[in-house]
């Protein structure tokens, strides 16, 4: 007897020792659930589903646990979801409690069920990476308003006709006010503002008519009447590189004489003068730079010849001035 009570134990905690690795996963896998505020509701009422997930403490240190609460469509069998809540965090001592509520009404009358909710875990257990979670159904009574029959039935209300009053078209009455007025003001103001003075648009010169200005200004100052040789020929090379510069594109006044003969040759009209120009600079770089004294028929000869230059590559569109047209019929 004695025996079969030790052989009896012996078996029960081998069982319960078989068993206690089942219980341990059952404990550290999440639960969920759903309840409802009431079991009964008239037809149209709202009622509180509240959704829960309760996570063990076991599977807050993974890092690869999560949970994805259901996702209800707008109407379901017989239910109509109103509205949502995002799903909040409740911390338990070794646990952690996900809620989520939404808000059902329903207009079919009758006994239904709202419909388990899935839950999708991923990385529960180390041998799935995916598992699905259901809540029970709730069970929900919805019942039409109680008629009493006993009672006459009441006549259909004639229609009434609601009184007219100013005060319900105030804020139209307003705007009309608003509207007029600003448009007075805005008569007004165009009336009475000032008129813009009209702009005086000046007119362009061109290159070649600033050239022909300044040779002209060069004359009258006569530098080389006064002994001033060297400001004569800077000034009158200078005004030409000036011209050529924005007339043809050439940067005239960053070279030297030989480089500036160089680079009008693919300028045809410059080129044709290359000859008058070259004698020009040969005597004005002798004279500024190697103090050279001209004589005075040499100095008329280089403004001469800076006028002919300046009418020869004159635009077509550009009249010509009275101080060329007179040395070019002399």
């Amino acid at each position: 007897m004695y025996k079969q009570q030790v052989i009896r134990r012996i078996f029960l905690c081998f069982f319960l020792g078989l068993l206690y690795p089942f219980c341990l996963q059952a404990q550290e896998k999440p639960q969920v659930s759903a309840s409802a505020d009431t079991s009964s509701i008239r037809i149209g009422e709202q009622i509180k589903v509240h959704v829960t997930a309760t996570i063990p403490a076991g599977q807050l240190k993974n890092p690869n646990f999560r949970i994805l609460f259901p996702v209800l469509p707008d109407s379901l069998d017989h239910f109509e979801v109103v509205t949502r809540t995002t799903p909040d965090t409740i911390a338990q001592q070794d646990q952690k409690v996900l809620r989520q509520t939404f808000t059902v009404t329903s207009f079919d009358s009758g006994h239904w069920e709202f419909p388990p909710l899935k839950f999708e875990v991923y990385g529960a257990t180390a041998d799935t990476s995916f598992d699905t979670l259901f809540s029970q159904p709730i069970p929900l009574d919805v019942n039409t308003v109680a008629i009493d029959t006993t009672k006459a039935f009441k006549p259909i209300k004639t229609v009434r006709a609601v009184p007219w009053s100013i005060w319900d078209y105030w804020l139209y009455i307003l705007i009309g006010v608003v509207i007029a007025l600003a448009a007075v003001a805005l008569w007004f103001y165009l009336r009475k503002r000032p008129k813009k003075a009209p702009v005086e648009v000046r007119p362009v010169i061109t290159p070649y008519e600033l050239a022909v200005q300044q040779l002209k200004t060069l004359k009258e100052e006569k530098l080389w009447q006064q002994g001033d040789i060297k400001q004569y020929y800077t000034r009158l090379t200078d005004i030409l590189r000036a011209y050529f510069e924005h007339q043809f594109g050439i940067a005239a006044l960053e070279q030297t004489s030989e480089e500036l003969l160089q680079n009008i040759k693919p300028v045809t009209k410059l080129n044709q003068q290359r000859d008058k120009l070259r004698a020009l600079l040969a005597i004005a770089d002798l004279a500024k730079f190697a103090k050279l004294q001209p004589t005075a028929d040499e100095h008329e000869d280089c403004m001469h010849k800076a006028e002919e230059i300046l009418e020869w590559t004159r635009p077509k569109a550009e009249p010509a001035s009275e101080p060329a047209n007179e040395k070019s019929s002399s």
